[in-house]
């Protein structure tokens, strides 16, 4: 019976080659062990981290021009585009389609309102018969006057007659011819007839602006009512709705043949000659933004210059619809509620510190930032000033020639310094 093999077991003796071997990769472990830690203490000597450069962006800061701006979104829409409305409740008859061109003073709709016919026609018979009582006054007032004038002449023609007698007396009346009492009684009668004369000027005087005042009046009268015959008159041809101006129907607000209240909107006429933006301003842009301020529009690739031309009170939904106004020649093909996209300039600052902008200025509240040297990114504070789409001035903390690193910062972990390897 077998119990084991170990009779059949034989005792090699050691090569001393292998045990030169075996020490050799020894010797070559401890080596790259030691060269490991050295670079594992250089690199925990420059910096608590390492980052790949690769994984970064870097910036040189220099000097130029910052243009302090905003993004914001817009469309274009029309600079005229009235809404027309029905001046009273009347039936509503269209006599044109959404979409249609249009020129202006073409008749788009017409109302039909009763009361308003009904109203010019009695205005029309109240300035017929005005007219008529001025003709009579004016003719009633030529005669009274005539008749003043009448009495006045007569009187003066009495007057006349009383101091020719006078006069006879007094050329006879010292020869003692007339007797004394006569020539009192001749004298007495051309005072008396003297003053039925000035009575009969003054009345006839008194007349005339008396028939004057009263054909006055009653033009007055004529005047009132030519003037409400003529606001009639409107009101009666605005039942014909015409096109202020030159473009297409954009909406009609109302059915064919429908009957509406005043002040209901029919329809809009879209004037697409005369272009604007209009921008969606955020409300934090709103108190760095005046009337004029220069923007620039990006449509389809192409950019063209506007100025601001209105900005609004109101916030609605944290935004400002303002309007700008292209500066040259609007650019062609634009439709209307095309959207677009645009820079506020709102700001222009010359010769200052600045670097391109990056996520770095939102870290830390831009309080910090890592300033490449030597290939060690070291966290400095810095100061920042006016910021743009693009650039972001530098008040202090870094000077024209440093290195900054504006994206990626977020793998740092807030380390005073990281090596960067490439």
């Amino acid at each position: 019976m077998i119990r084991d093999t170990s009779h059949q077991d034989t005792v090699l003796a050691a090569d001393p080659r292998a045990a030169r071997r075996k020490r050799l990769l020894l010797i070559g472990a401890a080596l790259a062990g030691a060269a490991g830690l050295a670079f594992l203490l250089s690199g925990w000597r420059a910096g608590e981290l390492s980052v790949a450069s690769s994984r970064l962006r870097i910036a040189e800061v220099g000097r130029g021009t910052l243009v302090r701006d905003a993004q914001v979104n817009g469309r274009i829409v029309a600079a005229v585009s009235p809404t027309l409305y029905a001046t009273a409740p009347s039936t509503v008859t269209l006599k044109v389609a959404a979409g249609d061109t249009v020129k202006k003073g073409d008749l788009l709709a017409v109302l039909d309102a009763p009361d308003l016919s009904e109203a010019l026609k009695r205005e029309q018979a109240t300035t017929n018969q005005l007219e008529a009582e001025v003709a009579r006054q004016q003719i009633l007032a030529r005669k009274q006057k005539l008749l003043a004038q009448k009495e006045a002449d007569t009187a003066e023609i009495e007057r006349t007659s009383a101091q020719r007698t006078l006069e006879r007396y007094e050329a006879v009346a010292n020869e003692g011819i007339i007797a004394k009492i006569d020539y009192q009684k001749a004298k007495d009668a051309l005072k008396s007839a003297e003053i039925r004369a000035a009575h009969a000027r003054n009345a006839a005087s008194l007349e005339s602006d008396d028939v004057a005042l009263e054909l006055k009046t009653k033009q007055e009268a004529l005047a009132r009512q030519r003037i409400a015959l003529a606001n009639a008159q409107r009101r009666v041809d605005e039942l014909s709705v015409r096109a202020p101006v030159d473009g297409f129907i954009g909406t009609l607000s109302v059915q064919n043949r429908s009957v509406v209240p005043a002040n209901t909107a029919l329809m809009t006429v879209v004037d697409l000659s005369r272009l604007e933006v209009e921008l969606e301003v955020p409300e934090s842009y709103v108190a760095d933004m005046g009337l004029g301020m220069n923007v620039e529009v990006e449509i389809g690739g192409i950019k063209a210059m506007a100025k601001l031309s209105a900005l609004p009170p109101e916030v609605v939904k944290n935004q400002v619809l303002a309007r700008a106004r292209f500066s040259g020649a609007q650019p062609a093909g634009l439709r209307q509620s095309q959207r677009v996209s645009a820079r506020l300039l709102i700001e222009e600052k010359p010769n200052v510190v600045m670097v391109a902008r990056g996520p770095f200025v939102e870290a830390d509240g831009g309080r910090f930032a890592y300033i490449v040297k030597d290939g060690v990114a070291v966290k400095t504070p810095v100061k920042l000033g006016a910021t743009s789409i693009t650039a972001v001035e530098i008040l202090s903390g870094a000077k024209p020639g440093d290195k900054i690193v504006i994206a990626g910062t977020d793998a740092f972990e807030r380390a005073e310094r990281i090596s960067l390897i490439k």
